[in-house]
């Protein structure tokens, strides 16, 4: 039978424990929060309160994805700010 501190272990990798692994775990957080088209500050702040991922780690993680994918970024914010005003009914 398993003791109760394994039933209940979380199942994200550790940053201290698993450095490589967590960030790679960041890095596609990243990316479904840019294929939900996400800007960086509403990206740390869904990783903040859906995954309890330290706002630090992921603007460092961010940062270093935007030096290696400069012209893909480039485009990406270019698309994302032209995306359309909604208007809330009266």
């Amino acid at each position: 039978m398993y003791e109760k501190t394994e039933m209940y272990q979380h199942s994200f990798p550790c940053l201290h424990c698993h450095p490589h692994s967590y960030i790679r775990m960041v890095q596609n957080l990243i990316e479904r929060c840019l294929l939900l088209r996400m800007d960086q500050d509403q990206c740390i702040k869904a990783l903040a309160e859906y995954a309890r991922i330290r706002p630090v780690v992921t603007l460092t993680v961010w940062r270093e994805l935007l030096k290696e994918n400069k012209d893909f970024f480039q485009t990406y914010f270019h698309s994302i700010s032209r995306r359309p005003f909604t208007s809330k009914p009266p």
